[in-house]
Formats: structure tokens, C-alpha cells, sequence
């Protein structure tokens, strides 16, 4: 989030604003991450925003212009380099894109490109949302069985959506950057790394 705040301040001048949407929960960690960060911080428990935008990978970057337009798609993109070791993404180069269209205008697409550049969701990845949802409302409601049942049939009919199956390990008491993320990780790559979104930097 840092990252994130140092690229606002950079370029307040130039009508850009980030909002950061959290697909979590658990708010008051999510407040202790965003000390110091001025622009909003959103918490979308129920994952109305992932679905919305056929997010099924985090971070996801939208740009999104002053008409509403998406003038860049689903994206993972990074503000910082701490996961370069991981990803092999070198955050300048995407925030260059960022800057360039925030000071010029400049886009990697065109908006008839922009429009269909990502796939809506598939019925089984509808349906793993679905699950998904049912999941929490059963953990919150003390039925830990039930949610665990959800939560499994979730990851099963999307397993390399993230969305489900990463948001689902600190639900489920899975350490989410322990050995299951490293797992889900390898996986996700073995898979040729499938999500909703355009690629390259």
C-alpha cells in the first residue's frame, strides 16, 4: 500500500486517484495496513467488486477514466517490488504505464480492445462464488462443518481463482503466505498462470 500512496502523491496533479478495494473481511487488519494511506480503502467482504469486474487474481489493477470508462482491464500489476523475486515483475516499468496515461493520455489499447480484452466468468466460477458465499455466511454463523463443506466445493470448481481459494485459507486457519500459498502459487503457474485479465507489463 505504500507503493500505492507514493504513486497518489506523485500524481495528484494530474486528476489521478487510487482506490484500493480490499477483498477481505477482517477490517481492523486491514485498518493497520492502511495507517498512513490517504486515499480510500474499500473493504468488499462479499465480493461484489471481484465479481463485477471478473477478478480472479490479486493484486488486480483497473484504470478506470473520469467517464467511467475502463481504458485498462484486469491487470496485476505491483507498486513495489517486494514479490520481483517471486513474480519476476518489475514494478517501474507498470508504474510507467500508470504515469504516462495519468500525464498524457497514453494507453497500452485501444477502448475497443479495452472492452473485450477480458472474459466474463464461467458458469463453474460463478457457481465457486456462490459457494463461496454460503461458506462465510455458515462460518459466521458458528456452522464450521458446513462452511468447510462450502469452502471445499468453492476451491473445486475454481481452483486458480484466487478470489476463492486464497481468500478462503485465513477463513479456513490456513496461513495465506505459508506453505498453501506456495502450493497454490506453483499450481497457478504449472497452469500457465489462468486469470481474467491482460498480461505483460
Amino acid at each position: 500500500m505504500p507503493g500505492w500512496q507514493a504513486l497518489q502523491d506523485e500524481l495528484t496533479d494530474h486528476n489521478f486517484q487510487v482506490i484500493a478495494v480490499a477483498v477481505d473481511e477482517d477490517v481492523e487488519t486491514i485498518r493497520g495496513a492502511a495507517d498512513g494511506i490517504t486515499y480510500p480503502v474499500l473493504i468488499d467482504a462479499d465480493h461484489v467488486v471481484a465479481e463485477l469486474y471478473a477478478i480472479s487474481n490479486v493484486p488486480t489493477v483497473l484504470m478506470i477514466d473520469e467517464d467511467d470508462n475502463i481504458v485498462q482491464p484486469n491487470w496485476s500489476a505491483y507498486a513495489s517490488d517486494t514479490f520481483r523475486e517471486l513474480t519476476g515483475i518489475d514494478s517501474e516499468i507498470q508504474k510507467d504505464h500508470i504515469r504516462a496515461w495519468a500525464k498524457d493520455g497514453t494507453l497500452r489499447m485501444s477502448p475497443e480492445d479495452a472492452k473485450g480484452a477480458v472474459d466474463d466468468l464461467s458458469s463453474e466460477e460463478e457457481q465457486a462464488r456462490l459457494f463461496f458465499r454460503i461458506a462465510t455466511r455458515l462460518r459466521n454463523d458458528g456452522d464450521a462443518d458446513g462452511a468447510e463443506r462450502n469452502f471445499v466445493t468453492a476451491i473445486d470448481l475454481a481452483p486458480h481463482d484466487w478470489t476463492v481459494q486464497r481468500a478462503a485459507q485465513p477463513l479456513r486457519g490456513i496461513n495465506p503466505f505459508g506453505d498453501a500459498f506456495m502450493e497454490l502459487y506453483t499450481a497457478f503457474n504449472d497452469a500457465g498462470r489462468p486469470f481474467h485479465g491482460v498480461t505483460g507489463h
